[in-house]
């Protein structure tokens, strides 16, 4: 069976702090050149899955004025986009009562697709939406190790047309970004979440609570709270930075400290010591409190501040508010037009 640590995902989709940091500067800078240039940011893709680059802009007397010109997100502002996109991709995941271990795919796609771009590159809500179909790839490969990029899955499957349909999107343009995704992954799609790591640690911490009154039952109240712990971690940047059996970990002690079912300190030394780890207790136990750092500081764009970023992202895209509202009015007369076809 496949190992984390011989895994793509280790060996290219684990960063230090500094490292996504700077991945997140450069696609921001890119980002921002072709705004300076062309006046615009975002990229078409096209039926076939290329892309369509924006033109460059002819200087002329009413975009000369740098007061006129629209300005680019920073990078706190990209980030808080992505945050409020990760929480929605969440929110729809539950509506279609995928599991956690699809979510965590789902978000970590997210999560990577936005290393290789900048939000005002390409929409995070045409991204979102498309990886609630890619995700169907992983649960594909894993269980039957082959795919379509379709779920063929009877208890889980949901095409692009019903898909669109559940969130009110055009299942073509869903389709359109399909190779898109699977480039920015570098075809990666193979995804290690916690919660796996999360039932194997459960099943190891029978021997250490064998002498409590009920430990089937303690530890199963351990491990949903943990689940719910690992949930948090994963709208952090901690799934980039750190594997999956360390969240499980960091997320398990949190649950501990409510729960008291083990002495968890004694329980590191136990796994340590039987995997001759090259790790020292010191060191997991800084891991695990970077992790827990993560989930403290990470924090939620207000109403307000997503109405500011979304008028710059509008603006970058060359949007106004006025064209949203045409476009709004144009795709209510097309569904009006339908409904009264099909009657």
């Amino acid at each position: 069976m496949a190992d984390f640590q011989t895994s793509t995902q280790r060996a290219k989709w684990i960063f230090t702090p500094q490292q996504l940091a700077e991945k997140h500067k450069t696609t921001n800078q890119r980002a921002k050149q072709m705004l300076e240039k062309c006046g615009t940011t975002r990229m078409e893709v096209d039926l076939d899955g290329s892309l369509s680059y924006p033109e460059p802009q002819v200087r002329t007397a009413d975009n000369a004025d740098k007061h006129s010109r629209p300005k680019s997100l920073s990078v706190e502002e990209e980030q808080f986009m992505l945050v409020y996109y990760e929480y929605k991709l969440r929110e729809v995941c539950s509506a279609f009562y995928f599991p956690h271990k699809i979510q965590a795919t789902a978000l970590i796609y997210f999560k990577r697709f936005y290393l290789q771009w900048s939000v005002m590159e390409h929409d995070p809500k045409h991204i979102m939406y498309d990886f609630l179909r890619s995700l169907f790839i992983s649960m594909h490969i894993q269980l039957f190790n082959a795919y379509k990029f379709a779920c063929k899955i009877e208890e889980n499957h949901v095409s692009a047309e019903e898909l669109g349909k559940g969130i009110s999107q055009d299942h073509q343009m869903i389709l359109n970004y399909e190779m898109l995704v699977l480039q920015s992954l570098g075809f990666d799609l193979i995804v290690y979440a916690p919660y796996r790591s999360l039932e194997g640690f459960i099943n190891d911490m029978e021997e250490f609570c064998h002498a409590t009154d009920d430990p089937a039952q303690m530890l199963k109240d351990l491990q949903a709270t943990a689940t719910s712990e690992i949930d948090k971690i994963m709208f952090t940047d901690a799934p980039l930075l750190f594997p999956p059996g360390q969240l499980a970990l960091a997320a398990l002690r949190s649950a501990n400290e409510i729960h008291q079912v083990l002495d968890f300190e004694r329980y590191i030394e136990s796994i340590l010591s039987r995997q001759n780890s090259m790790h020292t207790f010191s060191d997991l136990a800084e891991s695990l409190n970077a992790i827990d750092s993560w989930v403290k500081k990470y924090k939620f764009p207000t109403e307000k501040d997503m109405k500011h970023i979304n008028r710059k992202l509008k603006s970058c895209w060359g949007h106004s508010s006025h064209d949203d509202k045409k476009r709004e009015k144009k795709s209510k007369h097309k569904s009006h037009k339908s409904s009264i076809a099909i009657a």
